[in-house]
């Protein structure tokens, strides 16, 4: 910082700046707006493993596991039960892989909140329970989804770029 010595002729002129001609005041060092600290970048790359992962691996177990899930849903009335178990595992894979590698990120939130929203009421209908151990089961599935639907939102409104992609 350098100090500036102005004579008595300086201070009987009055100064006409602009606002324009008048630099702000910074405190802290500028850095483009959009870019990312090393621990920003790194909770991104977690948040994406742990997140997309989750639907990554519940995709594959949809379709591994396509029988007993097309008998659940049959028990809790869906219609096309197989069209529906593997429309959803196609949904919570696709999603999961574009969440976790970064590619087209809201297209991936939009894949996980549609499977949510979709499956939350009529898998998890805990209110329509008799059996106090399925009621509390389903309840916790359905407010857990929510907060899915939650983290969905929040990939959702990230930049459509992620930084540190996976896959370009």
């Amino acid at each position: 910082m350098a100090l500036r010595v102005r004579s008595r002729t300086d201070d009987s002129q009055p100064r006409h700046t602009t606002a324009s001609q008048t630099a702000p005041l910074t405190l802290t060092e500028r850095r483009d707006e959009h870019a990312m600290t090393a621990a920003e970048r790194a909770a991104l790359i977690a948040g994406r493993i742990i997140f997309g992962g989750y639907f990554v691996y519940n995709g594959i177990r949809h379709f591994a596991d396509r029988e007993m899930l097309i008998g659940y849903a049959t028990s809790k009335g869906v219609r096309w039960p197989k069209l529906a178990v593997l429309g959803t595992g196609a949904m919570m894979l696709a999603g999961g892989l574009s969440l976790l590698t970064g590619v087209k990120p809201k297209v991936g939130a939009g894949l996980v909140t549609g499977f949510l929203a979709g499956v939350t009421p009529q898998m998890h209908d805990y209110w329509n329970a008799s059996d106090q151990m399925q009621r509390m089961n389903d309840m916790v599935n359905f407010t857990k989804n929510l907060a899915l639907i939650g983290g969905a939102a929040f990939a959702a409104a990230s930049h459509e770029k992620w930084p540190s992609r996976l896959a370009s």
